[in-house]
């Protein structure tokens, strides 16, 4: 049975897009079958791409998320994924007080999956340059490198 793991941020343009992407890339180089996606917990974006900035870092990291849309997080995804992974912990908040009764996800934040960086968030890019999209692919490639790992034991 392949696992199921959401990526959370704000408007779904920036870091859970190359959450997902990097998540993506680790699982399929571990073998882990996965039902990988990402979402926001604002509106401001959906339907739209991802920030061309956050593109342009995945590009330069080997990954294509030009195809991918923002969406919102919805109640049906805490029942439909094995794991809810937030980029911050103010998102982490939202999505626990959103979290329906009787929901099967697990909740973390993503650098939880980085030892020594449990706690932080990923910084967000959207006000900032090139730099710093390529210090959130750093960041989330860690954290979604420790997740896949640690699936993948449990398999």
């Amino acid at each position: 049975m392949a696992a199921s793991v959401l990526f959370v941020c704000l408007g779904n343009i920036c870091r859970s897009p190359l959450a997902e992407a990097a998540f993506r890339r680790e699982a399929e180089r571990l073998g882990l079958e996965a039902h990988v996606d990402s979402a926001g917990t604002g509106d401001w974006h959906v339907g739209r791409p991802p920030d061309p900035r956050a593109c342009a870092a995945a590009r330069r990291n080997g990954a294509d998320i030009s195809d991918y849309e923002a969406r919102m997080v919805s109640p049906a995804d805490f029942h439909r994924f094995d794991h809810i992974v937030a980029l911050d912990p103010q998102n982490l908040r939202d999505l626990e007080r959103i979290r329906p009764a009787g929901a099967r996800a697990e909740l973390s934040l993503l650098l939880d999956h980085v030892e020594g960086r449990e706690g932080q968030g990923v910084a967000d890019p959207y006000y900032g340059g090139d730099a710093d999209f390529d210090t959130a692919w750093a960041d989330v490639s860690a954290g979604a490198g420790g997740l896949a790992r640690r699936m993948a034991k449990e398999r």
